[in-house]
């Protein structure tokens, strides 16, 4: 049977699952339930599990979706062998595992990687070996601003641009204050978004950066409303915005101030974590669908971490994130010859990615050969409520972040 007959049927069957996913069986490569033996496809990832916060769940739901691939007929009967590293939040320790990534295994792509510091320190790396990097998660700027770097994710910049236009829109704020961790390219850019479009309609936005190894929860807050905002924009990870908020009720701040925070923010364990002070009062962008929604590919990603991921690995939604990466990077590999699977072939495969579409998204996905990417910059809003949460946005809000103009004349010529 030829790959394109196989890939229309696999297709047909997962289109087919719809709302019945979550009890089925995932759907994933060929899906033929036989495991793949041929010569292995050497793929990695980067990511940040061991430092201020874990940031490995992107990688680990990618990790879940490939042993899926393998499980089901691999790559036309090639299986995927998976390497993750962790840069432990290191510029160095990122630069070295990258090398060996690159240079000793000779992965063909890397897919799922997600890290504070990595972007900036392989960017030129990757691209001197032409090696494609599909991100789950990326952070700083430069994970945004390198040919051979594609986050799946909209980024914590326009990820605050968004959540400050609802804090504008819903609440009427004029002044906000935006709190970032002091790293290097994530810094003042992270909240700039926010800042930039406040610029261009009446809002004022300050940055207050914290020094992310030691932050002063108490000290930060206590700043942040010496500053009379109306809303304050948590951009950090989420072990420190749960520090922030426990300082923020203690200093009466919540019952007077809105809090609004970018998709760190969007966990289960969050809501039992701040306690009841903080119900129906903290909204939060998230930059894929929700995690409960019923979309067909986001009961495939719950099947998928069911059978394939740890208990304890995250399901979240930078889980989604390195489940659509992989997905990504998966079918671009499924319409190679498996014989002439090599590093430039994949990445040209990747840079032809165009009109991906998953209900997890809220707009079809794109790579394409321009100098940067940031395809998704849209996503709902969210508010605790109760042990959980609810969706509180009509719909994806997309972003107005005036540095995203370049891109939008991208996406007229590709007709997206």
């Amino acid at each position: 049977m030829k790959t394109s007959i196989k890939r229309l049927l696999v297709a047909a069957s997962f289109v087919a699952a719809g709302s019945a996913m979550a009890q089925a069986k995932p759907v994933c490569g060929l899906n033929n339930g036989k495991p793949a033996t041929g010569e292995p496809i050497a793929l990695g990832a980067i990511v940040g599990k061991t430092g201020p916060d874990d940031f490995s769940a992107s990688a680990l739901a990618a990790q879940a979706y490939f042993k899926c691939v393998n499980a089901n007929g691999g790559i036309n009967g090639r299986p995927i062998d998976y390497t993750i590293a962790d840069d432990q939040w290191n510029p160095e320790v990122a630069s070295q595992a990258a090398a060996k990534l690159v240079k000793d295994r000779k992965v063909l792509a890397m897919v799922g990687s997600s890290s504070f510091v990595e972007c900036g320190v392989n960017a030129k790396l990757y691209a001197q070996d032409d090696v494609m990097v599909i991100a789950g998660v990326g952070v700083p700027r430069e994970c945004f601003f390198a040919k051979n770097y594609v986050p799946v994710n909209t980024g914590p910049r326009v990820s605050g641009t968004i959540v400050a236009m609802y804090a504008a829109q819903k609440y009427k704020a004029k002044k906000m204050v935006c709190v970032i961790p002091n790293i290097p390219s994530l810094g003042n850019w992270a909240c700039d978004g926010a800042k930039d479009w406040g610029k261009a309609n009446g809002v004022v936005v300050d940055v207050i950066a914290i020094d992310p190894g030691s932050p002063d929860a108490t000290s930060t807050m206590l700043q942040a409303a010496s500053r009379k905002p109306d809303a304050i924009i948590l951009n950090l990870p989420k072990g420190i915005m749960v520090a922030m908020l426990a300082a923020a009720e203690q200093q009466g701040l919540a019952k007077r101030i809105r809090f609004v925070t970018t998709t760190p923010g969007y966990n289960f364990d969050v809501p039992k974590t701040i306690g009841p002070a903080w119900n129906n009062n903290f909204d939060i962008h998230l930059e894929f669908m929700p995690v409960e929604s019923a979309g067909a590919d986001n009961l495939n990603w719950k099947a998928t971490m069911d059978a394939y991921a740890g208990k304890s690995d995250p399901r979240d939604s930078f889980a989604q994130a390195g489940y659509l990466a992989a997905r990504i990077a998966t079918d671009a590999l499924m319409q190679m010859d498996p014989k002439k699977i090599d590093r430039a072939s994949v990445s040209a495969a990747l840079r032809n990615v165009k009109g991906f579409k998953s209900d997890i998204l809220c707009r079809p996905f794109y790579v394409g050969n321009g100098a940067r990417h940031n395809a998704n910059s849209s996503g709902p809003i969210a508010q605790v409520s109760g042990n959980g949460f609810k969706l509180v946005s009509q719909g994806c809000l997309m972003a107005a972040d005036p540095e995203l103009a370049d891109l939008r004349e991208q996406e007229k010529k590709l007709g997206l």
